[in-house]
């Protein structure tokens, strides 16, 4: 059968939504090109959901594509790839460092962060009130990232002075621009800063997820436990999970209601709930638009009688699957905060379905809640047009968020 030449994927994310229209428009999963690498991109709902779901696909490139050396060598994504934490397992291993890092995230022990959040939110709010009337803040800067660094490095223990190095760090992994020797510099920065992590916290242990992880490394024997490669790399995924995509949601969710003031609206008559509004800039924006990689571990026959081969990558096209008209009708591309179908797939599907999903879920909620709280005549400083996003084919947000919190107070009107 033809075989249609791969769709490059822009590495810098210029223009999302007509990548998304075309990767449709070329069937439910089609070859694309991903910096320089070939792979299947699927984008069509059910079918994705089918492939998360089953043993015929995996995470694993060790065991299962044939071009796992090359490919870390050369490919600028490898860090993708090459961990090995419950992000890149399978079966039974998958199964294992999972159940190692659940516990962190059970319903309680959320239940019981909901307050120090708050207290979070509400400081930076209180930062906020300070700047004056008229002048812009960029809420990206002060709301969206620090909110997101101080939930993940109360829950992992990450010591005041390590943050802002996790930080930058975690914007490069997620940046497609970087050339191959760039990539692989930053990720030697990011295993460094990790054994660093560790090395604190073993000397230093308390009441935080990188000590529970490195106990259950140091204390479990017969291979129930991490090795040291997987409790690193299994703190990288946390601290990158935890803190990127959480960044995006909040930024995408005020840009999408500070550009759609009807639906503000209806939040503020209580027509809709805040939490409606993180479901559906879930669904309308989320954090992550493409997630490197899964393989075939079988032949795989797709709905229009192509094969996708025993070993080939596939890219899991989040951003595109969930505007998919076929899921959610002609108004997919429509940020609707009252729409009846909230289902997405921003947290994934399947046995890798993100752990951390009902904490993001609280740390946006209660961004917004405060924020347009406080601020009620908040605007965009800038037109919504003008906000350029960040550079990479993964994450999904934009490099400024400029407001005006409280519009400028004239006075002297009226001569008196």
């Amino acid at each position: 059968m033809y075989q249609p030449s791969p769709f490059v994927i822009d590495p810098t994310g210029a223009d999302r939504h007509a990548e998304y229209r075309a990767l449709r428009a070329r069937g439910p999963a089609t070859p694309v090109d991903v910096l320089g690498l070939r792979v299947w991109a699927v984008t069509d709902p059910a079918l994705l959901k089918t492939l998360l779901t089953g043993p015929d696909v995996s995470k694993d490139g060790r065991a299962h594509y044939p071009d796992f050396d090359r490919t870390t060598r050369t490919w600028p994504l490898a860090l993708w790839i090459e961990v090995r934490s419950m992000l890149t397992a399978y079966g039974a291993d998958h199964r294992r460092l999972r159940r190692m890092v659940a516990p962190a995230f059970g319903a309680r022990r959320i239940a019981r962060l909901k307050p120090i959040i708050r207290s979070m939110v509400e400081e930076l709010i209180d930062e906020l009130a300070e700047v004056p009337a008229g002048q812009v803040a960029d809420l990206r800067e002060r709301l969206a990232h620090p909110l997101p660094i101080a939930v993940v490095g109360h829950l992992m223990g990450v010591p005041q002075d390590q943050r802002d190095d996790f930080r930058q760090i975690v914007d490069r992994v997620f940046d497609s621009t970087l050339t191959p020797e760039e990539a692989q510099a930053n990720a030697v920065r990011l295993f460094e800063t990790t054994d660093r992590l560790i090395a604190t916290k073993r000397a230093d242990p308390g009441d935080d997820l990188t000590s529970f992880l490195i106990a259950a490394r140091d204390e479990e024997s017969g291979g129930a436990g991490f090795t040291d490669d997987e409790l690193r790399d299994t703190l990288i995924l946390m601290i990158n999970a935890g803190y990127e995509t959480t960044v995006n949601v909040i930024d995408q969710a005020v840009f999408a209601l500070l550009t759609s003031p009807d639906q503000l609206k209806l939040v503020r008559a209580g027509q809709a709930t805040w939490e409606d509004v993180v479901e559906e800039t879930l669904r309308h924006e989320p954090a992550i638009k493409y997630l490197p990689l899964r393989f075939a571990v079988t032949d795989i026959e797709l709905p229009d009688g192509r094969t996708i081969a025993a070993g080939e990558p596939i890219l899991a096209a989040y951003g595109a699957a969930n505007r998919h008209p076929d899921w959610h009708g002609p108004d997919a591309d429509t940020f609707d905060v009252t729409r009846r179908v909230k289902d997405h797939l921003a947290f994934g599907y399947g046995v890798h379905y993100c752990l951390g999903a009902p904490l993001a879920r609280l740390e946006v909620a209660e961004a917004l809640r405060a924020l347009f709280a406080r601020f009620p005549a908040m605007a965009l400083a800038v037109p919504g047009d003008d906000l350029r996003p960040v550079p990479t084919l993964i994450s999904n947000g934009h490099r400024e968020l400029p407001v005006i919190l409280r519009p400028a107070v004239i006075t002297g009107w009226g001569g008196n």
